[in-house]
């Protein structure tokens, strides 16, 4: 399991490196500049992975659907997501963006990584109360996606989102709103990183029992330093003695438990890899490329957006259930509730965001 965690995060580093593939990107574009050929590709690998997915549970494939670690929606997600898009835009990359950029060198993502460690620590003090906003605005209790709150399978969603998602992408193909024109040497294209990592979402569910997560990973260090740091404190946060996760690996059946707790358990054996992986995917990319360089004389506005970006993006991250890579890249395949109400709080949180980049970091 080491091993597929570690293979999948690499292969996705390297991807999104050679295609700068970047969620906070593609926000920050179409609010600040008006582009949306990023945002193109993400609506692409929804729909593509949306397709896999149903494809795989078709034939009795997936090992669970919905998949674990998502539940029912609440407003925690709503409110969560605002907040994440907030952050993403700040710390000028998502979670996924900012491991791949700090292997490539990005001193900025590496301040915004400190920050996602501090953001999920800060999380852990008012862990009880969250969790209380949670049980009080959770709907449709029990219910996981838009498909079961409607009382149907999910495949006839899956094929009217396909149908009208096929206009549309038959129409840009026509119009040239799928390529970027201004490419260097060994760069990819937007939408060619889109398939590859659909597949690697498919792989994942297959091989692991869910799509790519990583941000309880981030939790889990935050807990190993604390622990680290400040153990005392550590033994009266409940957070860390969570144990969320609770399944069965597909390849062996064999049990799993796993928390954001500073223990050797599943989310250090799924996601710690992956996180791993991810830098050193941006880091064998950039340095095939001979991109690979420090930055480290830049103007102090943006190292105190990024610091800031982070913390707010880990707090996010834990406020709502997931990141974007859970939500928009595994949750929103399967129209589970939580990830379609956290886009709907990501959208005006990265406007925000891109606000204050564009009047206060940059000005």
């Amino acid at each position: 399991m080491l091993l597929i965690g570690l293979s999948l995060g690499l292969g996705a580093g390297f991807v999104m490196h050679r295609s700068n593939y970047c969620v906070a990107g593609m926000f920050r574009d179409l609010f600040l500049f008006r582009s949306l050929l990023k945002l193109r590709t993400l609506w692409l690998l929804v729909v593509i992975s949306m397709v896999l997915f149903e494809a795989a549970a078709q034939l009795a494939l997936l090992p669970s659907y919905p998949f674990p670690l998502i539940g029912s929606a609440s407003l925690a997600n709503l409110i969560g997501g605002f907040f994440f898009g907030v952050g993403m835009v700040l710390a000028g990359g998502c979670v996924a963006g900012t491991l791949y950029k700090m292997g490539a060198g990005s001193t900025l993502s590496a301040v915004a990584f400190v920050g996602l460690i501090a953001g999920s620590a800060l999380y852990a003090e008012f862990h009880p109360w969250w969790v209380s906003v949670v049980a009080a605005t959770t709907v449709f209790q029990g219910k996981v996606t838009v498909a079961e709150i409607l009382g149907i399978t999910p495949l006839p969603l899956v094929i009217a989102v396909t149908l009208v998602s096929s206009y549309y992408f038959r129409r840009w193909h026509r119009q040239g709103g799928w390529t970027r024109a201004s490419l260097t040497p060994g760069s990819l294209q937007p939408w060619k990183a889109a398939l590859l990592l659909c597949l690697t979402g498919l792989t994942s569910y297959l091989l692991i029992g869910m799509p790519l997560g990583i941000t309880t990973g981030f939790a889990k260090i935050a807990g190993y330093l604390e622990s680290v740091i400040c153990s005392t404190h550590l033994l009266g946060l409940a957070y860390f003695k969570t144990l969320p996760l609770d399944y069965r690996l597909p390849m062996s059946g064999r049990r799993l438990l796993g928390g954001p707790g500073p223990q050797l358990d599943a989310i250090a054996l799924i996601q710690l890899p992956v996180i791993i992986g991810i830098v050193l995917g941006g880091t064998l990319s950039a340095g095939l490329l001979k991109e690979f360089r420090l930055q480290v004389k830049l103007p102090w506005r943006q190292y105190l957006s990024a610091a800031a970006g982070g913390v707010v993006m880990g707090l996010a991250s834990r406020m709502a259930s997931g990141c974007n890579i859970w939500h928009l890249l595994g949750g929103l395949p399967i129209l589970a509730a939580q990830s379609v109400l956290f886009l709907a709080g990501l959208l005006p949180g990265a406007w925000i965001g891109s606000l204050l980049v564009s009047r206060v970091v940059i000005r």
